[in-house]
């Protein structure tokens, strides 16, 4: 069969071969792993009789509320929703309230009082998360975690809440999960979450994804573990940011190569049509499966800890690919946690 070779790999340099239909690489193997281009839906996504379930709550936040996203959109008074700023570089954003959801999956074990891992999820609610979570938490495959899945604030890319929050190249949007989400999650639904960064994940797709990266890269003592489906490692910083010009593209471009390794453990995916989005800018820096690729040279490099899955015949964030590998995913992510938390 086959082997595929990373963008910019050395001759001969390949990942592991491609397997069969709904075969995943091994959850305790690291490295460049090649799959589809046919996809089977992961059995852990139907619910098992028997096993244990979770409850999921929901409450809303609103931006009056936020002292860190207050609102803001791209959209001019009166102007079209899909109204594509002139210059990305520069775009001029107005004030624009939101609210959002923030839905809570309490695995059936939790102790009321003890301290729970957790793995939080950017664009939710995810309707498959919390089913695969009793799954694989009665299987003593992942330790029984909370998982809180926020709503973005709206729109998308340079200019829009969504953007500022997901794609911007700070420790901003962990420093609101921290300081606004994570108390209403104990407050409203019960529980108390662990600060132990390695007893905590974020997850994400798209610019979700690169937000997750970026959660654990500006802030390791608070994120270990990061799953990403077609992360935007590419140059859709919002706002721009001069200490990282070209936005999340510099993440394989200058900042792992360039910092001291950190304590990060990092599963990603892309597929082979992922997007190429070349837009105004015309900058080489909007191809998302040579941005993924890249990604994984750096981290290989870097000498870290990571699953790259590149995905045949699969799109940007593609539901079959997710539905065969989510559960893999998050078993790879959390390897090495203790689960004596189980019942």
């Amino acid at each position: 069969m086959p082997a595929f070779t990373l963008a910019g790999s050395k001759p001969g340099e390949s990942t592991a071969l491609r397997g069969a239909p709904g075969a995943n690489p091994p959850a305790n193997a690291e490295g460049d792993f090649l799959i589809g281009p046919d996809y089977v839906r992961a059995p852990e996504l139907n619910p098992v009789e028997g096993a244990p379930k979770g409850v999921v709550r929901q409450f809303t936040m609103r931006s009056e509320d936020s002292r860190i996203y207050p609102g803001i959109t791209k959209v001019p008074p009166g102007g079209p929703r899909d109204y594509r700023p002139p210059d990305l570089t520069h775009v001029q954003v107005y004030p624009m309230p939101y609210t959002r959801t923030v839905t809570v999956y309490v695995p059936a074990q939790y102790v009321p009082g003890t301290l729970a891992p957790v793995i939080v999820t950017q664009d939710g609610p995810d309707r498959n998360l919390p089913t695969v979570l009793d799954n694989l938490i009665a299987q003593h495959r992942v330790p029984a975690m909370v998982a809180v899945m926020i709503q973005n604030g709206g729109g998308d890319a340079q200019g829009s809440e969504r953007g500022l929050e997901y794609d911007t190249m700070s420790g901003r949007y962990a420093q609101f999960v921290e300081s606004e989400v994570i108390p209403l999650v104990e407050s409203n639904c019960g529980v108390v979450i662990t600060r132990d960064p390695d007893g905590r994940a974020a997850m994400g797709g798209s610019s979700g994804g690169a937000a997750a990266f970026t959660m654990a890269w500006y802030h390791p003592e608070l994120y270990h573990r990061v799953i990403t489906y077609s992360g935007t490692y590419v140059n859709q910083a919002s706002p721009f940011n001069p200490d990282a010009p070209h936005g999340a593209w510099e993440y394989h471009e200058h900042l792992i190569a360039q910092s001291l390794r950190k304590p990060i453990r990092v599963w990603l995916q892309v597929g082979d049509r992922d997007l190429y989005n070349p837009n105004s800018l015309r900058d080489g820096m909007h191809d998302w499966v040579e941005a993924n690729n890249r990604m994984a040279k750096a981290l290989k490099a870097g000498g870290y800890h990571y699953q790259y899955v590149f995905s045949l015949n699969a799109g940007h964030t593609d539901r079959k690919v997710r539905e065969q590998t989510l559960p893999e995913a998050l078993e790879w992510v959390w390897g090495g946690y203790p689960t004596k938390n189980l019942q």
